[in-house]
């Protein structure tokens, strides 16, 4: 649910400690914005804002929430707990390992709400820690029991049955025994390394000369987490799933580790280490080797939590505290289950009617045509076309991209990739318009975080069919959705666009919600032109016809037009604003919002994650609501509407408003110039999310949010399911 471009790089990118300060030119169109004369806003009081870390913490409670929602089938409700876990986990790995950094590095300048950084992971700490005791009870008391309830059985080694004890046992000697290490911890054996998010076994024995030893056991990966064992009985007309904890099973057996030694204990914990990457670009002369070597580092990290079950004893926790070199304070404890992202692989279990129905997305009317009547160019030369995913089918980007590979009269394709997915028919489309000849240059963001060890694959596999590729960019991450295809015709050589609010994975197309549009348009291509060669070359273009570009554009240009919809605003002609986005950070940006609500303007914001900005301040914001929604899909689409005095205009783009994506990326937002593509996204999609009555939450002037709820006598409104075809 956390999706992993959202995570944030270390020194060139926004972080709650350090906020890059805006240049001149953005200060004064700042200032731009006509303040009514008796009003002042007081932009910098911290109370003003929210921690950007605690309200990330927020977002994750919505998404355990959701665990508890019984409108989703029970495996989906498995499914919110284990992105909890997930998203908890990069949580520590990156914005709790970059605090601990800058305490360390003696940072004490204070954030936007007014926190030192010991002050913020003290209250990260205070936050999390009684909801992370929360998820255990409703684990345990609710979860848990309701799998057993629908037949699906997760059991302690004790709690399985003589004859299914004999045969997890059988398991262990046959698949596990011989592919785990014991590592002694000794005078003469120093404490073992523990990688990172790695379950492990602290084991207490006894030598026969009566002396007490150490050990660690690692339990590999690709082990099962939960092991399956055979139903006790079948039941009719219900399929039983039975399983027992790898670690419980491992523990059931662990003297066969260690022969001739008592055994006096064995407990589970986990430790997650820090996951940054920290690049010198200008030292860096070949990119690819140096993210190898950063890869390489990551894994040993400095540690930053230590997960441990409930009941382990505390000599055994002092003995893992004074070897890993934490504090007390970095432990956490949990109920008997150590990495809650492993209940995901519950899902693979075959009971459909425990899972949300499938559906199949649609497919625009004009690509039914195809290959029959015409080719994907003739239609899109009629009119741009607009993708809304998943409701929308993928399909027709990975026929764009078929088509230009396999047209003769294509001739070249330039395209930005970020996050790919295995097995992507992208990039078999991109090899195969290389193997036909077409000149093919390809953006590979190689520090793309926690998929930089695939994108590295990707580049080399393009490189060996003879793709220009490009690893990245100096000081900048390319965050940009754009696919160029140049084709020659009849009246000269057109350029056709492909321009997204996400990533180009076909995998997560079916899982996160994104606009996507196909078109022609002379001076989006002219655009697109410029932005490559700015890319692969050395190429500076600063202003575009129409697309918005960071770091160079996009800040200003936002704000210009934030300020121009408040000196528009008027009783008779009411100035509007909605934005949707993942987070809103940027404190330039939220204090031109301010002014803005100031001066009258109708403020919506659909911010799913993190929001900085505090609605309902009195003055200030009373103008802006804030609504977040979390369901079925990771909503991911970033839409900017402005009134703009009655002449409407709407921007899609792959950039949130947070410093990260102004200052620190390459970021394309683009205009949608079509009149009905624009009705289609205000009426369509905006009003349909403000309609939410289901899975909609109303952020409070107090920082927590509120569930949306149905006037009496109605049936709540899901916006993606009123969505889905």
């Amino acid at each position: 649910m956390l999706e992993k471009d959202e995570q944030l790089s270390s020194k060139n990118e926004e972080s709650s400690l350090e906020d890059e300060e805006s240049s001149l030119e953005e200060k004064h169109l700042l200032e731009a914005i006509e303040e009514p004369p008796s009003l002042t806003l007081l932009s910098d009081e911290p109370e003003h804002y929210f921690n950007r870390e605690l309200s990330w913490l927020e977002f994750n409670r919505r998404v355990f929430e959701e665990s508890q929602d019984r409108q989703h089938p029970l495996l989906e409700r498995v499914k919110f707990v284990a992105i909890f876990g997930s998203n908890l986990d990069e949580f520590f790995m990156t914005r709790v390992a970059g605090i601990k950094q800058q305490i360390q590095a003696g940072v004490t300048k204070r954030t936007h709400d007014g926190m030192t950084s010991i002050e913020e992971l003290s209250a990260i700490r205070k936050q999390l820690r009684p909801m992370l005791k929360e998820i255990r009870n409703y684990l345990i008391d609710t979860l848990l029991p309701e799998l057993q309830e629908a037949g699906i059985y997760i059991l302690k080694f004790d709690e399985l049955t003589k004859e299914q004890q004999q045969e997890a046992n059988k398991f262990f000697e046959k698949e596990i025994f011989a592919v785990l290490t014991p590592l002694a911890f000794d005078v003469g054996r120093p404490f073992p390394y523990i990688s990172n998010l790695s379950l492990n076994l602290a084991v207490r024995a006894r030598t026969p000369k009566d002396d007490e030893c150490f050990a660690r056991v690692k339990v590999p990966a690709f082990l099962p987490r939960l092991v399956p064992v055979k139903p006790i009985e079948k039941k009719k007309g219900q399929r039983e799933f039975y399983f027992v904890w790898l670690e419980d099973l491992i523990i059931a057996n662990i003297s066969s580790l260690f022969r001739g030694v008592e055994v006096l204990e064995a407990h589970p914990f986990r430790v997650t280490r820090s996951a940054d990457m920290e690049i010198q670009v200008d030292e860096a002369s070949d990119l690819l080797h140096t993210i190898e070597a950063g890869l390489r580092k990551r894994k040993f990290g400095p540690v930053v939590r230590l997960t441990i079950v409930k009941d382990m004893p505390s000599h055994i926790r002092e003995w893992l505290v004074e070897n890993l070199q934490i504090r007390s304070r970095d432990i956490y404890k949990a109920a008997g289950i150590l990495g809650l992202n492993n209940l995901m692989s519950l899902l693979s279990i075959k009971r459909p009617d425990l899972k949300d129905a499938p559906f199949v997305p649609k497919t625009p009317p004009i690509f039914h045509k195809l290959r029959q009547e015409f080719n994907v160019f003739d239609a899109i030369r009629q009119h741009d076309i607009l993708l809304h995913h998943p409701f929308d089918s993928f399909v027709p980007v990975i026929d764009f991209l078929k088509a230009a590979a396999r047209d003769p009269q294509v001739l070249a394709i330039k395209q930005t990739l970020y996050r790919v997915g295995k097995d992507s028919p992208i990039i078999q489309a991109l090899m195969e318009a290389r193997e036909k000849d077409k000149e093919v240059a390809v953006l590979v963001e190689l520090k793309a975080r926690f998929d930089e060890e695939s994108n590295i694959g990707w580049a080399r596999r393009l490189e060996q069919v003879g793709v220009h590729v490009v690893y990245g960019f100096e000081g900048l991450k390319v965050h940009s959705k754009i696919t160029l295809v140049v084709r020659k015709e009849n009246d000269g050589l057109r350029r056709y666009l492909h321009l997204g609010t996400g990533n180009y994975n076909d995998i997560t197309a079916k899982l996160y919600t994104d606009l996507g549009l196909l078109t022609c348009s002379e001076d989006f291509g002219a655009d697109a032109s410029e932005l490559f060669n700015h890319i692969t070359g050395w190429a500076r273009q600063i202003n575009y016809k129409k697309l918005l570009i960071a770091p160079s554009q996009l800040r200003p240009r936002i704000i210009e037009m934030i300020a121009r919809e408040a000196s528009l605003h008027s009783p008779d002609n009411p100035g509007h604003l909605i934005f949707k986005m993942n987070a809103l950070v940027d404190a330039h940006m939220i204090r031109a919002l301010y002014k803005a609500s100031q001066a009258g303007v109708k403020i919506e914001l659909i911010i799913r994650g993190i929001c900085c900005l505090r609605p309902g301040i009195e003055g200030i914001s009373e103008n802006i609501r804030v609504i977040s929604i979390v369901g079925r899909f990771l909503e991911h689409t970033r839409i900017f509407y402005f009134g703009n005095g009655g002449d409407e205009e709407i921007y899609l783009g792959s950039a949130d408003l947070m410093p990260r994506n102004l200052n620190w990326r390459v970021e394309t937002n683009f205009p949608i110039e079509d009149p009905d593509i624009r009705n289609i996204i205000k009426e369509n999609i905006l009003q349909v999310y403000f309609k939410d009555t289901a899975k909609s939450h109303l952020l409070l002037t107090d920082g927590t949010y509120q569930r949306l709820v149905s006037p009496p006598g109605e049936e709540p409104f899901n916006s993606q399911l009123f969505l889905l075809p």
